[in-house]
């Protein structure tokens, strides 16, 4: 049983030149009788940067699930520049990096090693590999930490160096999922400040989940999940705008319990 909350018409999926970056339509999962996802549906613009926001159990991992393959969509349709991901699920991943919640580096591999493994599984050649991960390593600040273990590494150190790790093979379109957590607030910062950078310099979408509402800035656009349904899309002033309030968290309030606060 939802709870009370502010309506939410569904939102159609903005006008965007060539294909989004991802488009996500109709788009539904269950485990059992439990309903992780009800015909969610939203895109992201080439470019961009996106919060995906809810809390805990909001359908944020299942989702990331779904649009990195380790679930297959039975219903509903996810598309990654055009390309469907049921059928052509190659050219789709392709295009995708990925940073997941949980850490999968191998702590007991150098900071290269473990770039090299993630470039040879994406078919890169080796001079390839070392060259793309002198330049990501560089970016974000680790270029003399690569021949040490990733053990000796401090936590947002480890999570640049999956960042970089997701980059190596050049992708259009970056996932992260709460890709802060248990990291200090100069590490936070840090990490949110490089992947801003990146969507603007170099033009990668990025689609960034987490409950830490305080990630999202005024420009930003965001998708807030609750309970598995899209509560809003829009730019956080949109957002706040539609719900009058003064805050993203007011205003999630406002969308998840119909409650409205300044």
């Amino acid at each position: 049983m939802y709870e009370a909350a502010i309506p939410v018409e569904p939102q159609p999926i903005p006008a965007i030149h060539g294909p989004p970056a991802l488009a996500v339509e109709e788009l539904s999962h269950s485990f059992g009788k439990r309903v992780a996802l009800d015909r969610v549906s939203f895109a992201l613009a080439p470019g961009g940067f996106t919060m995906l926001l809810g809390l805990n159990g909001a359908g944020k991992t299942t989702l990331f699930s779904l649009i990195t393959r380790l679930y297959s969509n039975r219903t509903g349709a996810i598309r990654i520049f055009g390309f469907d991901l049921r059928r052509q699920p190659t050219r789709a991943l392709e295009r995708i990096g990925v940073v997941f919640q949980q850490p999968t580096l191998d702590l007991d591999l150098t900071v290269r090693q473990n770039l090299r493994y993630h470039g040879g599984l994406h078919g890169m050649s080796p001079p390839d590999c070392e060259a793309r991960a002198r330049e990501e390593l560089a970016r974000i600040g680790l270029a003399d930490r690569g021949d040490d273990k990733v053990r000796a590494l401090s936590g947002g150190q480890r999570r640049r160096v999956e960042i970089a790790r997701a980059l190596l093979h050049r992708p259009s379109l970056l996932l992260l999922d709460e890709p802060t957590v248990g990291l200090d607030t100069d590490s936070r910062r840090h990490i949110l400040t490089h992947v801003r950078a990146l969507c603007r310099e170099q033009g990668l979408a990025v689609l960034w989940a987490t409950h830490l509402m305080d990630e999202a800035a005024d420009e930003d656009s965001v998708v807030m999940l609750h309970q598995g349904r899209l509560r809003a899309s829009g730019t956080v002033r949109t957002v706040c705008a539609e719900t009058a309030t003064a805050s993203l968290p007011a205003a999630f309030t406002a969308l998840t319990t119909g409650e409205r606060r300044p």
